[in-house]
């Protein structure tokens, strides 16, 4: 397996956030460069889970299904590639988050 080159170095990562722990988020994100387009929160599958997933968006399911897409991340390094979650990241379990098509801005997402 070939190694990621994600989009943020070690050196580029500042501390935007701290005490969250950590999250999943796909290679979208971290790797090709993508904002977060949905985010939600679920009960955590680990001690330091903070519950928190970040996907684009433009994934598909055979995509999500593929281990090597996604990787569980400090949620300050997904904050990092994408500033614009911090102010949600106090939301509590259940709580999901989309990015809105025209304003680029998140709202609340919708049951499916």
């Amino acid at each position: 397996m070939a190694m990621k080159k994600f989009r943020l170095q070690a050196d580029q990562i500042k501390p935007l956030v701290q005490g969250f722990g950590g999250c999943y988020a796909t290679d979208m994100i971290t790797v090709k460069g993508h904002k977060v387009g949905y985010m939600y929160r679920e009960e955590p599958d680990f001690d330091v889970d903070s519950g928190w997933r970040f996907l684009a968006g433009v994934e598909s399911q055979k995509y999500l299904e593929k281990p090597d897409n996604l990787a569980i991340y400090d949620v300050n390094t997904i904050a990092n590639d994408d500033p614009e979650i911090i102010p949600f990241l106090q939301a509590p379990i259940g709580s999901a988050f989309e990015r809105h098509a025209g304003s680029g801005k998140f709202v609340e997402a919708k049951d499916e």
